[in-house]
């Protein structure tokens, strides 16, 4: 169990360093991603007035219901493409991706080009 939480640590201290410099503004929200083994998960966030715009997430209704496993890249595409329609219904087309501490990798890598091939430009 230590190695487990030596790891949460780790990755928690990345995300800090990343926050020092991405900092999201109503015009360009800052999207963030947790992964946990089973789901993801995303945020449109205005870190000036501490609110969030959007979410998405593979534990949401319309999602899971169309998705056969939720701990997959297909399931990372899907809310990908979720949180791009629901940004460009509120007008935002711009936004700080924001990795949570997590490799630009796998399914964080999947859910990133499906927001980009959805309409949002990082």
């Amino acid at each position: 169990m230590k190695a487990q939480a030596e790891k949460v640590f780790k990755r928690e201290r990345r995300h800090l360093r990343v926050r020092q410099t991405v900092v999201g503004t109503k015009e360009r929200p800052r999207l963030a991603v947790y992964r946990s083994l089973k789901h993801m998960q995303c945020q449109l966030i205005d870190d000036t007035e501490g609110k969030t715009l959007a979410a998405a997430s593979t534990q949401s209704k319309e999602i899971r219901e169309a998705l056969k496993k939720t701990g997959n890249k297909d399931a990372a595409a899907a809310v990908g493409g979720k949180i791009a329609e629901k940004a460009l219904a509120l007008g935002i087309k711009h936004v700080c991706f924001d990795r949570g501490g997590f490799k630009y990798h796998g399914r964080v890598k999947a859910l990133a080009e499906a927001a980009r091939k959805s309409g949002l430009k990082f």
